[in-house]
């Protein structure tokens, strides 16, 4: 069984910066891509970045450089530091861990509950 727990969510001003973290624990043999999505209000979830077992990583348009996605694979863990924040990026921010739990199953999706951020203007 994984688990996915993300913490250092909060409220924050405008313009000010959060660091979000997540560990994936349990077991299983690998994980693939780790990830950041959100879902603002009244919103479907979106996708904020993403980070391969390599290192490379992707990011939504509208991150425009403010966010930073990092990983440890020794410590399965999964860093978001966000910068300049706006009130456009309150939502729940939700990990996500592409995870293949053993041999002979398939790699599937493990999410954690999600951390509240709010910024205010």
């Amino acid at each position: 069984q994984v688990e996915v727990v993300e913490s250092g969510g909060g409220m924050v001003q405008a313009g000010g910066s959060l660091r979000l973290s997540c560990a994936a624990s349990g077991r299983f043999l690998t994980i693939f891509d780790m990830g950041w999505y959100r879902q603002p209000p009244g919103q479907q979830r979106e996708l904020v970045a993403t980070i391969g077992i390599d290192g490379r990583t992707h990011y939504a348009d509208f991150v425009r450089g403010r966010f930073t996605i990092s990983r440890d694979n020794f410590d399965n863990t999964v860093a978001l530091q966000m910068n300049s924040l706006e009130p456009d990026d309150t939502a729940i921010y939700y990990c996500n861990a592409n995870v293949k739990p053993t041999l002979g199953v398939r790699r599937a999706d493990y999410w954690g509950q999600g951390t509240q951020v709010t910024v205010s203007s």
